[in-house]
């Protein structure tokens, strides 16, 4: 299990001032529900985890009750009322910023935002004053005149520009104090470049698409998906034996850096490969001192809630337990009970299994025990 590694410092802007009527949506998109939460919620989110202090969020005017209900029970950002036009709103949510380095100013309206994306934008303003992500153009462009194709545009020195767009502070901060082009620029980008900034191009994702259109609400998510974990520990003198949530009397307990409960560790596992959203180690590192001793429970809660945010429900668990002792059987049954409890489900979604390795491997040998699930996960 690999530890995440602090990003450098950075300040952060994101813009949810505008009216989103577009998109089809009974209030502004950027409250609406995409994906289990508010659209703006995701990125707020993302930019907190990502270290990102201050975080400023732009929003329209008479906004904050909305605001309020999309990011209840976060802490950690300062909201602005917005302007007339996205610069206006940018050039007031950099005024409430009183010091930074350097600072992201993103578009709420790309909710699904890497981190890796991130990590390329800080790592460009190392020797650049602004940086962009940006992909390719694959589809063959053309200029049109009344309808009719008028000749064909270069693509190959065409770029997608996404957000966030990253820059040294006091660069972008000036730069939009001195704007003097057109009374929106479209974007950061332009503003900075006009006052003579270079702008590096790092490589954008397409999770960063844009939601504009009703139909960009619309579930597009497969109606199932499917995962499997795996895990093994060993087992010790004077450890407490944690299986499937379930406490048992035996000689030997398991080590690890939680309660190495084995088999609700390839339950989480599954569940985040069900979603793609890493493993547990991504989650919940054991270099982190808050882990040591933490009961498996915390996990497989938190698994669950993220497989609810994106969309789905927990359809199925298949448990399959691997070890010479203790006997499983006597315990299935406060297994399975145990997982559905914390999974929300029915115990009927819940299967749980044992077998042995006929004295084989290091489980056959009693020096460990092992566990694999499959998880199932239902559109909602």
């Amino acid at each position: 299990m690999q530890h995440t590694p602090p990003l450098p410092a950075f300040a952060a802007i994101i813009v949810a001032a505008g009216k989103g009527i577009r998109a089809g949506q009974p209030l502004p998109k950027q409250f609406a529900e995409w994906r289990g939460k508010p659209v703006l919620r995701h990125s707020v989110e993302t930019l907190l985890e990502a270290g990102a202090a201050p975080l400023v969020i732009a929003i329209p005017e008479n906004g904050e009750a909305g605001a309020h209900t999309a990011l209840d029970g976060l802490a950690g950002y300062t909201l602005v009322a917005g302007g007339e036009t996205r610069q206006q709103s940018v050039a007031r949510a950099l005024s409430a910023i009183e010091s930074a380095d350097t600072v992201l100013i993103h578009d709420a309206a790309r909710p699904d935002l890497p981190r890796a994306v991130i990590e390329r934008l800080l790592g460009a303003l190392e020797t650049h004053a602004g940086a962009i992500p940006v992909l390719p153009v694959v589809d063959s462009l053309a200029f049109e005149e009344e309808g009719l194709m008028a000749g064909a545009a270069p693509r190959e020195h065409l770029r997608r520009v996404q957000t966030p767009q990253a820059f040294r502070f006091a660069a972008i901060r000036d730069a939009h104090a001195t704007w003097a082009g057109e009374a929106d620029a479209g974007d950061d980008a332009q503003v900075l470049r006009a006052s003579g900034g270079e702008i590096a191009h790092v490589a954008g994702d397409e999770r960063l698409a844009k939601l504009t259109f009703a139909e960009d609400f619309m579930t597009r998510l497969p109606p199932l998906r499917t995962g499997m974990g795996y895990d093994v520990h060993r087992l010790a003198e004077g450890e407490e034996l944690w299986l499937a949530g379930v406490r048992i009397e035996h000689d030997k307990g398991l080590a690890g850096h939680s309660d190495a409960d084995v088999a609700l560790h390839a339950i989480v596992d599954a569940l985040l490969g069900a979603i793609a959203q890493g493993d547990i180690g991504s989650h919940f590192p054991p270099s982190d001192a808050q882990w040591k001793g933490a009961s498996s429970d915390r996990f497989v809660e938190h698994a669950a809630r993220l497989v609810r945010e994106a969309g789905y429900s927990v359809g199925n668990i298949d448990l399959t337990i691997i070890c010479e002792a203790p006997k499983i059987g006597p315990h299935r049954d406060a297994m399975r009970a145990r997982i559905a409890e914390l999974l929300g489900v029915d115990i009927t979604a819940i299967s749980v299994k044992a077998t042995t390795t006929e004295r084989l491997g290091f489980t056959g040998r009693g020096e460990g025990i092992a566990a694999q699930a499959v998880a199932i996960v239902i559109r909602e």
